[in-house]
């Protein structure tokens, strides 16, 4: 009875080890089967990297273009710093001493009257009164054409304060500019202000003209003046008449 269990037992454990190894041999359901394909895998893999790799490239773009727009406002942003104000100050300053001329301005057709009158040749029919008039009026033009002359070399003096105070500023506003705009304004800036300071010299250089044409012109006309009193005086008739004189009241 033992034996004939005994082996009963070794049956079903030999059943059971038979039916464990058809067991994988037997179809499942195809829900439950699962593939690993090693080409879709790499290609997966190979199109996740190339999709993260134009994220980045669009990403890179995109700082690109942000930093090319805070260049560009930089580049558009104007200078702070503006010297019009005082260089046009300046300019008027100028401009204010040379119309305060006295006598014979800067006017073609006024010098034209004045030389017709004053400095053109003796008049033999005017009085000695009259030449005599003529000659203080072209002194007086003289000293103040001199007058006037100083005057525009005082403002132009004065105004070299401003403009060294307008240079320095300007210097400092271009090398601190941040863009191409700001530079371009601190450079058209000094190009005015030069052109300021040779407006300046111009109108030392035309009130020193003035007053030294004043000068020859009434050299020359008390010359030509000169000529003339000589003329009259040595004129028989008209010139000097000798007479009685006394040389002591009292005395007879």
């Amino acid at each position: 009875m033992t034996l004939c269990r005994s082996r009963a037992a070794r049956f079903a454990a030999a059943l059971l080890s038979a039916s464990a190894a058809i067991a994988p041999m037997l179809p499942m359901p195809a829900q439950a089967i699962i593939v690993f394909d090693p080409t879709n895998y790499a290609q997966n893999v190979l199109q996740a990297a190339r999709a993260l790799q134009q994220i980045t490239n669009q990403i890179t773009s995109l700082q690109n273009e942000a930093q090319m727009l805070i260049n560009q406002a930089r580049n558009l942003a104007s200078l702070p710093y503006s010297s019009l104000q005082q260089l046009q100050q300046s300019v008027q300053r100028t401009q204010q001493l040379l119309g305060q001329a006295q006598n014979i301005a800067y006017d073609a057709q006024q010098i034209d009257r004045a030389f017709q009158q004053k400095y053109s040749a003796a008049s033999m029919s005017a009085s000695d009164q009259q030449l005599v008039a003529d000659a203080r009026s072209r002194w007086q033009n003289t000293v103040g054409g001199l007058q006037d002359a100083m005057r525009v070399q005082a403002g132009v003096v004065g105004n070299i304060d401003t403009n060294r105070a307008q240079m320095s500023a300007l210097v400092g506003a271009s090398q601190s500019a941040n863009g191409a705009l700001q530079a371009t304004q601190a450079g058209n800036q000094l190009l005015a202000l030069q052109a300021q300071q040779l407006a300046d010299l111009t109108a030392v250089v035309a009130a020193n003209g003035r007053a030294q044409a004043l000068s020859d012109a009434e050299r020359a006309a008390a010359a030509e003046q000169g000529r003339e009193q000589r003329r009259r005086f040595l004129t028989p008739g008209t010139g000097y008449q000798p007479g009685s004189a006394k040389m002591f009241y009292g005395s007879n």
